[in-house]
């Protein structure tokens, strides 16, 4: 019926996650736009503007409570920043002291957390803005305090918009986030099933890899659901809506610690089973699971309830375990061990299931013991000055970079007056746009940034002939001020081909636009120019050269979250913070692994010599810590056996040839490719009884995978030690 499906596409066109945010930049352009007009006084829609869209850019998700505090806290930093502009413009050597001190500082306020690094970069902009606008009256200042004023209200007028905004739709991002979490958690799931896939020659190594990055941006999503839930618990920890969206959370957590499991090697799976339809069955169940993820996902998004069926997990549990029981009949002996795993693995995937069908009752979600999140934010000037100091030193990555913006701001400040000292300070606004932490996003951005103006200006140039009317111009300025917005997150060519159509229809309400064209396209070329330069020069940040101290942080967060999961076999399964945060940072880890060797692709041949091996051992890492999710999966309290001690033992001693070998890769020693301790140790654990009960034999079977996986990450590293030596 018409009706009802013109409600549900505005019920999903709401639920976008760039629609609130389009919708209050469009409320606020649109409004300045016609205050101007009203008032007949054009100028006024380049500062407003201007303050609008670096209010825009310091937005970070929060509470309306926390939004506020952080607007009060951007209006100052925007007025010392204006009102400082004005004051040294005339003046070039105390403009220049007074642009270096301030960009560094404001960068090294990273070090306080994401939300004043936002901050901060914005009022970096906002002073370039300030620069470009006391620029286009030609440095005249009749009144000292009336561009600072128009810049800061524009940023005023955007920020309070969005404080009633998240005063009214409070619960909106926190489904987004969510909703984000279980859609990457179903594409995990289906390239979990590939690896099922019954082929003798399967090419499990890129299959593990793509596995490996897919769940990093499954880590990279539940961190933002964290903050994003962290923002609003404080204020509403009794509301039941919000208690619903933080089991879910946990419930994704659980998932994504079952998805990532691995119960044997799929290659040895593959081959003795390859004439049964077992791991068919098992590759079925996982993209039934993929389906019901992806659904829930739909009804988070759409604020919807959940109805999960199960018919389909359910005949394909059904498949899966009569595939078992016919090959269990066989009574193989060389099946003894890989039908174990194949039960183990069995057990999770129903896990799963049940998981997935505890979703659709809100209610019937099981309460966590400790639902606490760790906030990592300062919480006094004490903190936030010891985090600063930590980072004041040439080894730290956000020093570097504000080192390098620094200098950067400065050679284009003075490229610009040996230039073209009028209209020249794009130069800086594309530096600051184009010069990011590392070689490899640098380039990104230089690419994107150059097309984008390029077509933006071409584009301006086309509508100012076909639309010469003013009113016509202004429309396109709030709209490309819109797509800006909605797209510079996701295809930032785009995004930059709209600010810039939307300056050159600003400007042209006020001036001549075509005049701008040419020194738009000259200063973007310089800026970009001037950031690859800094980032290629100044303390670069080759990945290679950090390589080794990344790989050993994933296996000490390896080491870590093997110790805790061992700790929770004797007391049972209690998913509290320390559990939960030792598992969180070995994900994280494994995934600032993944995006290194990333960005290392993306550097000089000559720095990402290292990148093939680098992958090599990120392959074993990712699967090292998916024989440590299915020990966490099923851990329990077991039954008091004669094999605990050893198992214990065992488990200590991995543990701290992890520590060890994350130690020497940080410190780049020499690491033995074999290792007699640990040989011993999987020999030990091969001769154990056949007799134990199957919780303890699959304690057994997952330490003896890990204590082999091991001697596979001490090959892998070979390369890596000998190149850095």
């Amino acid at each position: 019926m018409p009706a009802p499906s013109f409600r549900q596409s505005l019920r999903r066109l709401w639920a976008l996650e760039k629609f609130g945010y389009s919708l209050r930049v469009f409320i606020a352009l649109a409004c300045s736009m016609g205050l101007s007009w009203h008032l007949a006084q054009p100028g006024l829609v380049i500062p407003l503007f201007l303050g609008i869209i670096a209010s825009a850019l310091a937005e970070t998700d929060d509470s309306w409570r926390g939004r506020l505090q952080a607007l009060l806290v951007t209006l100052v930093c925007f007025s010392v920043a204006a009102v400082s502009v004005e004051l040294l413009f005339p003046y070039p050597l105390l403009f220049a002291l007074g642009l270096a001190c301030a960009t560094f500082s404001l960068v090294m306020l990273g070090a306080l957390g994401e939300r004043y690094a936002t901050i901060a970069q914005a009022t970096l902009i906002l002073s370039v803005y300030s620069m470009i606008a006391v620029d286009q009256r030609g440095g005249v200042t009749p009144q000292l305090w009336l561009e600072p004023l128009l810049l800061v209200a524009g940023a005023a007028w955007y920020g309070l918009l969005s404080v009633v905004w998240n005063a009214l739709f409070s619960h909106q991002p926190v489904q987004q986030s969510l909703a984000k979490v279980y859609r990457e958690l179903s594409r995990y799931l289906r390239l979990k099933a590939a690896l099922f896939e019954p082929l003798r020659q399967l090419n499990v190594s890129e299959r593990r890899l793509e596995l490996a990055r897919q769940n990093g941006r499954v880590v990279a999503a539940m961190n933002g659901a964290k903050e994003t839930l962290l923002h609003r618990i404080g204020q509403s920890r009794g509301s039941a809506e919000l208690n619903h969206y933080l089991k879910l959370y946990f419930l994704a957590q659980d998932l994504h610690e079952r998805a990532s499991s691995s119960h044997y090697p799929y290659q040895a799976l593959a081959e003795a089973f390859f004439h049964s339809d077992v791991l068919f069955r098992c590759q079925q169940l996982l993209r039934v699971q993929s389906n019901s993820c992806s659904a829930l996902a739909e009804a988070i998004r759409l604020h919807q309830p959940f109805h999960h069926t199960g018919d389909a997990g359910n005949a394909a549990m059904e498949d899966l375990q009569a595939s078992l029981d016919y090959l269990r009949a066989q009574q193989n002996p060389a099946w003894r061990g890989l039908l174990r795993s194949l039960r183990a693995l069995a057990g999770n995937l129903q896990a799963v299931q049940a998981q997935l069908a505890s979703a659709s009752d809100p209610e019937g979600l099981s309460g966590e013991q400790d639902s606490s999140l760790l906030d990592r934010q300062p919480h006094s000037l004490r903190e936030g000055a010891r985090r600063i100091r930590e980072q004041l030193t040439p080894t730290s990555l956000l020093f570097r970079h504000a080192l390098r913006m620094t200098l950067a701001l400065l050679c284009g400040y003075a490229v610009l007056h040996a230039i073209h000292p009028e209209q020249g300070y794009w130069v800086l606004l594309t530096t600051v746009f184009v010069c990011q932490p590392n070689y490899g996003a640098t380039r990104i951005k230089l690419v994107q940034r150059i097309s984008g103006t390029v077509m933006g200006l071409i584009t301006g140039w086309a509508l100012f002939n076909l639309f010469p009317a003013a009113q016509i111009q202004a429309l396109f300025a709030v709209v490309a001020g819109v797509v800006f917005f909605a797209t510079r997150s996701t295809r930032y060519t785009l995004a930059t081909a709209a600010i810039t159509l939307m300056v050159l229809f600003c400007f042209n309400q006020v001036g001549d636009g075509y005049g701008l064209i040419w020194p738009r396209l000259v200063d973007t070329l310089l800026g970009s120019l001037i950031a690859a330069a800094a980032v290629f020069l100044v303390l670069p940040d080759w990945q290679g050269r950090r390589l080794n101290r990344v790989l050993g942080a994933t296996l000490g967060c390896s080491a870590g979250y093997l110790r805790q999961i061992m700790g929770q076999y004797d007391t049972g399964k209690r998913d509290d913070l320390a559990y939960r945060l030792a598992r969180r940072n070995a994900h994280n880890a494994d995934a600032a692994l993944s995006t290194t060797l990333s960005n290392m692709l993306l550097e000089p041949g000559h720095f990402r010599r290292d990148a093939e091996a680098g992958f090599r051992f990120l392959t074993h890492s990712n699967a090292l810590l998916s024989y440590l999710s299915a020990l966490g999966a099923h851990r329990e309290s077991l039954a008091d056996d004669a094999s605990d001690a050893l198992l214990d033992e065992t488990a200590a001693q991995l543990a701290a040839s992890l520590d060890g070998l994350a130690v020497a890769l940080q410190e780049n020693r020499p690491i033995d490719s074999e290792s007699a301790e640990d040989e011993a140790l999987a020999t030990r654990l091969e001769q154990m009884p056949e007799d134990t009960d199957d919780g303890h034999r699959l304690v057994q079977t997952q330490l003896l995978l890990i204590a082999r996986q091991l001697q596979a990450l001490r090959h892998a590293v070979q390369p890596l030690i000998k190149a850095h030596a």
